[in-house]
């Protein structure tokens, strides 16, 4: 097939192998040796093997597999086999390691230094300290140092101290905005101190809460709306609440997921029922889950009508994990509490060439699910074969890379009938996962929320959990998930909703290779799920 993708028609993933052997002309005109230091035996070591005479052969180089990602547009991923093989042989170099203990307080304690010192250093260390400082002294002395903060009788933080920018919009006084934020995304830091500086409603601005999720006692999730967003027409996010404070995901509960994504479904199918021009109850604040079900089929009722809407797709995505370098690089997310944004996207914009007064007509909107259609479509037409069908034999009948049949095959992480959970055979990020729903109750393939009745909601919200709870527990601690959804109106049939959770890992910054979208990776697809699924077995146990 000339489309790039590893799905195939004979339901087997297929791949590349390359199996270097070649030759290299040596262009070196001078030759300086010199000496790298001396062996632990004594003897001197130098850089001879540098400078070799002659022109050179390389045999039997290392096996490089190239795996067209199954979405065309998503690249190739570049598997080491030498790398891979050891992971295989120890599956427990696929982790992170736990974050070290880090006190400065206690430094000085120890070496009776002035506590005086810390307010002293330089910004840059005073970054470093509050994002790896597992002290809550010195988070604490770190935020007074940063913002001002209002106590009371008890010395106990109660607010901030705020005043009118040069905007005319009441804001916090904060002195070292970096240090701010890389100290109230400290999870060590009290929660009293948290609480002021980022989680009560107000703390970073006047966005208004619009939605409300609450379970006593058990979790709490407010919908804050942002105006004047990066997506048009405005975004909203669901934000666990000050009295449910999720800094961890060990933390996080599957009702607390329940809780963030039906905020998504409640809003986008309020939007949506707005646009179709249908009668809502307006004294209903918060719609139960057969409420929310009913509005869903009333909606999917009035577009088999013939009825249509401007707002065509959504939009759904988390970043999950904060972090901040101490050359004022954030690496990551804009806060480090629970949180997952959402929005809805038109059918079309209207295009300009100069003058941004006068149309000169309409082009598409960009909703990343098009992509996915878009490969589904090229494939149908050279394979004459259903693209998802495929796609799902190939995880099903999954073989090893590497040839080896003592050890796991299996991509699958968790499945039902409604969604299954697994990791793709070319992973863009190191540690990537899929998500994909399959069918609701009628049989019927899946491809974006409006499609999802009750129980398949519910299956994709504990996929995203487990996906989550996976990665955490491997060490993940910035984790950057997508949803790819089929348009609301006028789509193509046979496209299932898909979900990517893709980790960001130290020594994985993102470079030329990523940028080409080369993705390299050091372990095989199928050990990584092997690791994934032991993490869900030990969680499974510890919860119940």
């Amino acid at each position: 097939m000339t489309i790039r993708t590893c799905v195939t028609p004979h339901k087997q993933f297929i791949y590349g192998i390359h199996k270097p052997e070649y030759n290299v002309d040596n262009l070196r005109v001078e030759t300086k040796t010199d000496n790298l230091g001396h062996l632990v035996s004594g003897e001197p070591y130098s850089n001879q093997t540098n400078f070799p005479e002659g022109n050179l052969r390389v045999d039997k180089a290392d096996w490089i597999f190239e795996i067209p990602n199954a979405l065309s547009f998503r690249g190739s991923t570049f598997i080491d086999k030498e790398w891979a093989d050891n992971s295989a042989r120890n599956l427990h170099r696929i982790s992170l390691p736990l974050k070290k203990e880090l006190s400065l307080s206690r430094l000085f304690q120890e070496e009776q230094l002035p506590d005086s010192l810390l307010e002293k250093l330089p910004s840059p260390l005073l970054l470093a300290l509050a994002t790896t400082s597992t002290d809550p002294d010195d988070l604490i002395r770190l935020a007074e140092l940063c913002c001002r903060i209002e106590k009371n009788s008890d010395g106990l933080p109660v607010g901030l101290v705020y005043a009118k920018d040069d905007q005319g919009r009441m804001r916090a006084i904060i002195d070292n905005h970096p240090l701010f934020e890389a100290v109230a995304n400290n999870p060590i830091l009290p929660d009293s101190y948290k609480t002021i500086m980022v989680l009560r409603p107000g703390a970073q601005g006047g966005s208004e809460i619009v939605g409300e999720y609450s379970e006593k006692d058990q979790t709490h999730v407010f919908e804050y709306l942002r105006r004047n967003s990066y997506i048009a027409g405005g975004h909203y996010a669901a934000n666990m609440a000050d009295d449910a404070i999720r800094y961890s995901i060990t933390h996080l509960s599957e009702q607390d997921m329940t809780g963030l994504r039906h905020l998504y479904y409640q809003r986008s199918f309020v939007r949506l029922a707005v646009h179709l021009g249908l009668e809502l109850d307006h004294e209903q604040k918060m719609y139960s889950s057969p409420s929310l079900e009913t509005l869903r089929q009333k909606i999917q009722q009035t577009l088999a009508e013939g009825v249509t809407s401007k707002i065509t797709a959504t939009l759904w995505g988390w970043n999950f994990g904060f972090d901040y370098a101490p050359t004022n690089y954030r690496l990551h997310a804009s806060h480090q509490q629970v949180h997952q944004q959402y929005s809805m996207i038109p059918q079309e914009v209207e295009t300009f060439s100069g003058n941004p007064l006068k149309a000169t007509g309409t082009m598409p909107s960009f909703g990343c699910g098009d992509m996915v259609s878009e490969v589904m479509q090229s494939y149908r037409q050279e394979a004459n074969s259903d693209f998802f069908a495929d796609y799902l034999a190939c995880i099903k009948n999954n073989v090893r890379m590497d040839g080896r049949d003592d050890l796991e095959s299996s991509l699958i992480l968790w499945e039902n009938k409604h969604a299954i959970l697994f990791v793709p055979k070319a992973q863009t990020s190191q540690w990537e996962l899929q998500l994909m729903a399959l069918h609701n109750e009628e049989g019927e393939k899946v491809g974006n929320i409006l499609e999802a009745d009750t129980t398949v909601r519910a299956a994709l919200n504990k996929g995203i959990f487990l996906a989550q709870k996976a990665l955490a527990g491997l060490g993940a601690r910035m984790v950057t998930s997508i949803e790819y959804p089929k348009r609301l109106i006028n789509a193509k049939e046979g496209q299932h909703l898909l979900y990517s959770f893709l980790p960001r890992l130290p020594e994985s910054p993102g470079a030329f290779s990523e940028a080409q979208l080369r993705y390299i990776n050091g372990h095989y697809p199928e050990d990584f799920a092997a690791v994934c699924r032991r993490e869900l077995r030990a969680h499974s146990k510890t919860n119940s």
